[in-house]
């Protein structure tokens, strides 16, 4: 039986597109989740963001117009960690995707050389 992994994506997002199409290939199940429509809950990002080992800034999409429209850039430093994940979970858009979890690791974005020796079977 094939190891299941959940997936945020954006379904209009290439690089979730990419991610999907990888991990389909290597023989996953994916139980996915649309980031925009219903993004992961506050509660669902801290345990996230802890099993990622990443800082929660690495978790914003510096790259989004969304982030840009709300100056995030000059706002984050002066945010609580609480008041980020808050913010997280309130827009999908914030979020960089696509997020994979197979309930232990974490991984966000689609960074082959981050991804890949995470997620590829060898």
């Amino acid at each position: 039986m094939a190891e299941r992994l959940k997936i945020y994506h954006l379904p209009t997002c290439s690089t979730c597109k990419s991610a999907i199409k990888a991990l389909k290939q290597q023989g996953y199940e994916l139980e996915q989740q649309d980031i925009k429509t219903t993004p992961p809950t506050a509660e669902e990002l801290k345990q996230l963001i802890a099993k990622s080992g990443l800082p929660i800034g690495k978790w914003f999409n510096v790259s989004g117009e969304v982030y840009r429209e709300m100056g995030l850039k000059d706002i984050l430093p002066g945010m609580s960690e609480e008041e980020k994940i808050d913010l997280l979970a309130s827009n999908g858009m914030l979020i960089k995707r696509p997020i994979v979890t197979n309930g232990t690791k974490v991984s966000i974005g689609f960074r082959e050389q981050d991804f890949g020796p995470m997620w590829y079977v060898l």
